[in-house]
């Protein structure tokens, strides 16, 4: 599953990376693959709505080999209702971030690559687009 790019140029180790063809998914739940849940109102998580074609999409993709790790902004006391709530709506994945920071707006650094797609209401097929981005200047 991991490339074998386990050392940088100097000969120290370094983390792990995956193949081109795994691809390892970050997922917001509130807003993304179900109605939108404010912390604030958590006695609604486990009522929430899923969205149209987001478990087949998710699962499709968790067949297909690829990680699926939800993260969302729930506290860490919810994790309980959030797990609840994926399992008995049958989505398939690895793992649960909890405590991502509210407001939007990301803007995430990292030494690997990210590929940030914002999901505007539909789960449909990824396509490839030409868009502007943030960089560090050289």
């Amino acid at each position: 599953m991991y490339k074998k790019v386990n050392k940088d140029k100097f000969g120290n180790d370094i983390s792990p990376v995956f193949d081109n063809n795994i691809k390892n998914y970050l997922i917001d739940i509130d807003g993304t693959i179900c109605d939108d849940i404010p912390n604030e109102q958590p006695e609604r998580m486990i009522t929430a709505n899923l969205y149209d074609d987001a478990l087949e999409t998710l699962n499709r993709w968790y067949d297909e080999g690829h990680i699926i790790t939800f993260f969302t902004s729930r506290l860490e006391e919810h994790r309980k209702i959030t797990e609840q709530w994926l399992d008995k709506n049958g989505f398939k994945y690895h793992g649960l971030l909890m405590n991502k920071p509210r407001g939007g707006n990301y803007h995430w650094v990292d030494n690997h690559i990210v590929r940030a797609t914002r999901f505007t209401g539909k789960f449909t097929e990824l396509v490839e687009e030409e868009v502007k981005i943030q960089v560090f200047k050289k």
